[in-house]
């Protein structure tokens, strides 16, 4: 079973950066793979979404201009670089497959934006 295992997140002060990472158990060259936030009390949201080979990506407004996700399918991963963090930024990170999720989730990242 395919599993995915985020890592990287932290607590920032607004207009920081981090970069967090996603790591899977197995291949995953041809699923397109999205990064999720859960902000506290809500259902995770998709945020950023790259496809299969790297050449296509898509950002919800919110994030455009600010992250960029990028994938390495010989590592079997996909990050994220967030830049200019706010703290409605603030949640847990997650990374799935697009456009429908597995239904089993990794453990998450936290990342927090505060001063």
């Amino acid at each position: 079973q395919l599993r995915f295992v985020e890592s990287g997140g932290g607590l920032v002060q607004p207009g920081g950066s981090l970069r967090i990472s996603c790591a899977a158990s197995q291949n995953i060259e041809n699923l397109d793979i999205g990064w999720y936030h859960q902000a506290p009390g809500k259902q995770p949201d998709m945020v950023a979404r790259i496809s299969t080979g790297g050449r296509s990506t898509y950002y919800v407004d919110s994030v455009k201009g600010r992250f960029a996700i990028s994938r390495d399918n010989t590592k079997r991963t996909v990050e994220l670089q967030m830049n200019q963090l706010q703290p409605e930024d603030t949640g847990v990170y997650y990374c799935n497959r697009q456009p429908v999720p597995f239904r089993s989730w990794g453990q998450g990242t936290q990342v927090t934006v505060s001063s």
